[in-house]
């Protein structure tokens, strides 16, 4: 790296300091080789955990302030720093040293940044015998929990990120590569001019897009910018999505790549003709495409990003009369689906990373995993069933979009009740289409008269005009959208010039559901707080107990 890709580097690493794979030390000469390999240990498996290629720890910064002041560290020793680098390497099990150790004059003082390589899949990393991790900013052993999630990791090689040494960039689609420039440039255009991108040559931006592995043409490259012809690189594992049309008419076709344009080919296969809903009370319906764009590229973007190619499979979509049914290899995962509609879980890590790092780049997906939560919020705000998964087939994933009302009474209920959490909403489409839930839910429903009926046969109520009695209870216990909260938050700090986690914990937690307990809403506050930090509204400064949250 030259000079200003290590400034930009150290300028991203301290904005986003509260990581656990990050770490900020003065590097006075006092700091101990072992202090630096229990860091290493302890960063190297929380990358891995974290679904991170590698993690960083930093001399010549200040951990409190995050300040560049300085490190002992010159170099002029340079022998001293490959001594700490070998020394890691024969205290470490399994045996591994740092990625790299990149060394800047920075105009405040040296600074050093040791790169960490992620704990491989299976096999934390252990130094002088002993497992480490991080909990906030303290240095603690690795609990068992953590111990047992890596250990049970299964030891994979990322598919999509193999070298084709056979392609060249003439296998590529130039449509396919214009219009991933394009992407490219909605996605990351605070950071780069569309004009610079649009006028890259092909393989530079292919580099700057993470479509290819040291300048050379990956698997990832070919699923999404190759030419149809492109696939046999890829033989024997099918580069393929089928659309069938299963109803009174029966047709298919199949679609190879590039992906990132056959799969607008395939959604415009899609029978999309309006529907009606007609309120209570109401002589003029809602009218609503029976499918929504977004919805359904984010479904079979999804297919494509979690395929398990080596499964020898096609990816397949099939249109019936009131669905769309998406099926793709693979087992789920990470998780369960359901915790990603309600925003409590992140991925780690991805079945195809450099397939899905890709895709992310191009604004095809989104690899914090809100794309599945976005699923649903867009179904409820068109009052259509929610979508379901699958998961049955042990190795195969089946999504289901619905395209029409399954009860009336459901879709009515949305339309009169806008002020329902997710949470909500989901436990009503799983009474309408007949499936359990629990006590507590149910026993809330009916307090607020949106349900009817006795376990286990309860029914969407089809009286609405009752679901908002007892009004200034219900007004305190809804869930508002997030931009409601962010305000709130942002008032507060306009007040007051800052505000501390406790501070905005007080604010918010008495204007959350009861729907949710206190671990939920804790994490709901975080996401809030997250997503108000990426939107650069706000930044913390300080450091643990002490930081503080001002308008940036």
């Amino acid at each position: 790296m030259n000079r200003n890709n290590l400034l930009e580097l150290l300028d991203t690493l301290i904005e986003c300091w509260e990581s656990e794979i990050v770490e900020f030390k003065r590097g006075k000469r006092e700091f101990s080789l072992s202090d630096i390999g229990k860091y290493f240990s302890a960063i190297a498996n929380e990358a891995n955990l974290r679904g991170q290629h590698f993690g960083w720890l930093v001399f010549g910064i200040d951990d409190k302030t995050r300040q560049v002041i300085g490190t002992d560290y010159k170099s002029k020793e340079s022998t001293r720093i490959q001594a700490v680098s070998q020394q890691i390497s024969q205290d470490t099990q399994p045996t591994i040293t740092f990625r790299n150790i990149f060394e800047l004059q920075h105009p405040k003082g040296n600074v050093v940044m040791f790169q960490i390589p992620a704990a491989p899949k299976g096999s934390p990393i252990s130094y002088n015998g002993h497992y480490y991790a991080r909990a906030g900013e303290s240095l603690v052993a690795l609990g068992l929990d953590k111990l047992n999630e890596i250990n049970q990791q299964e030891k994979w090689i990322d598919w999509s990120a193999q070298v084709v040494s056979e392609a060249t960039i003439n296998d590529l689609d130039p449509d396919a590569v214009n219009k991933a420039k394009q992407g490219f440039t909605r996605k990351t255009g605070h950071t780069f001019e569309s004009q610079t991108v649009l006028e890259l040559d092909d393989l530079n931006f292919l580099n700057k897009a993470r479509l290819t592995e040291n300048g050379k043409i990956t698997r990832a490259t070919l699923l999404l910018l190759g030419k149809p012809e492109s696939a046999r690189f890829l033989s024997p594992h099918p580069a393929t999505m089928v659309w069938s049309l299963e109803t009174e008419e029966r047709a298919y076709e199949h679609f190879y790549p590039p992906f990132l344009l056959t799969s607008t080919q395939l959604y415009q296969k899609i029978r999309n003709f309006q529907i009606r809903i007609l309120p209570d009370d109401e002589l003029i319906p809602i009218e609503i495409d029976k499918y929504n764009q977004r919805v359904v590229l984010e479904a079979l973007h999804n297919c494509i990003a979690h395929q398990d190619y080596t499964k020898n499979s096609r990816i397949i979509v099939s249109e019936k009369i009131d669905r769309l049914i998406f099926e793709s290899e693979g087992s789920f995962f990470e998780g369960k689906p359901v915790d990603y509609v309600t925003e409590e879980r992140r991925p780690k890590r991805y079945r195809n990373y450099k397939l899905a790092q890709a895709m992310v780049q191009l604004n095809m997906i989104d690899t914090m995993g809100y794309g599945i939560h976005e699923m649903y919020e867009k179904q409820a705000r068109r009052y259509l069933p929610l979508p379901d998964y699958d998961l049955t087939m042990p190795q195969a994933v089946k999504l289901i979009i619905y395209g029409d009302v399954v009860d009336p009474a459901y879709s009515k209920l949305l339309i009169k009740n806008t002020d329902l959490s997710i949470i909500e909403i989901i436990a009503l489409d799983r009474v309408q289409k007949g499936q359990d839930i629990s006590k507590n839910m149910a026993k809330e429903l009916q307090r607020k008269n949106l349900i009817e009926g006795r376990r286990p046969n309860y029914y969407v109520s089809s009286s609405v005009a009752e679901a908002t009695n007892k009004k200034a209870k219900y007004i305190r216990n809804r869930i508002q959208d997030d931009t409601f909260y962010m305000q709130l938050i942002l008032d507060y700090i306009d007040k007051y010039e800052c505000a501390t986690r406790p501070d905005i914990d007080s604010l918010l937690m008495p204007t959350l559901s009861e729907v949710l307990d206190e671990k939920q809403k804790i994490t709901k506050i975080g996401h809030l707080l997250t997503k108000l930090r990426k939107m650069e509204k706000i930044k913390n400064i300080g450091a643990g107990k002490h930081s503080k949250w001002v308008k940036k």
